[in-house]
């Protein structure tokens, strides 16, 4: 089954830019996920056990740099993300 996934990431520091945009560049090394980001958030899609193990593996790496907030809104089904890519 192919789900939809919206985070946002919250690290409590005052650099805050920089966990984010190195969270963002670790998801898309996974080729087999669709992703789109904005200014408040990235969507991802793809097979729902893969994007778990994916988020798993890649939130503890966040959780492990720095006091960390993620914020997730999980629909069970695949959203077109294509047409937000702009």
């Amino acid at each position: 089954m192919r789900i939809t996934v919206e985070l946002s990431l919250y690290p409590l520091t005052e650099n805050y830019v920089a966990p984010i945009r190195d969270f963002i560049a670790r998801l898309k090394t996974y080729e087999e996920l669709d992703i789109v980001t904005n200014a408040t958030s990235t969507q991802i899609v793809g097979e729902h056990a893969h994007v778990f193990e994916v988020l798993s593996k890649e939130t503890a790496i966040t959780f492990a740099s720095g006091h960390n907030v993620f914020v997730m809104k999980v629909l069970g089904f695949e959203r077109d993300i294509e047409r937000l890519r702009k």
